[in-house]
């Protein structure tokens, strides 16, 4: 199992996703990095004037960056 899941009752009660970090840069808009509760999975969203996207967060190695304790 590459990934640890949470039972229904960790998750009951909690939001899906917590806020790691928000920053703003200057011309270019912001950058924020969203953490999935459930599964670890760290994913970058940027919002640049009217429009934004999201996608996971990648190391240097180009693999998914996963919170401790969460990897098997």
């Amino acid at each position: 199992m590459l990934f640890k899941k949470k039972t229904a009752e960790e998750v009951a009660g909690s939001k899906r996703f917590h806020v790691k970090l928000t920053e703003q840069l200057p011309e270019l808009g912001q950058i924020t990095i969203l953490v999935d509760t459930a599964t670890g999975v760290n994913y970058i969203q940027t919002w640049v004037g009217t429009g934004g996207g999201i996608t996971p967060l990648l190391d240097a190695n180009g693999d998914v960056v996963v919170e401790e304790g969460y990897r098997s």
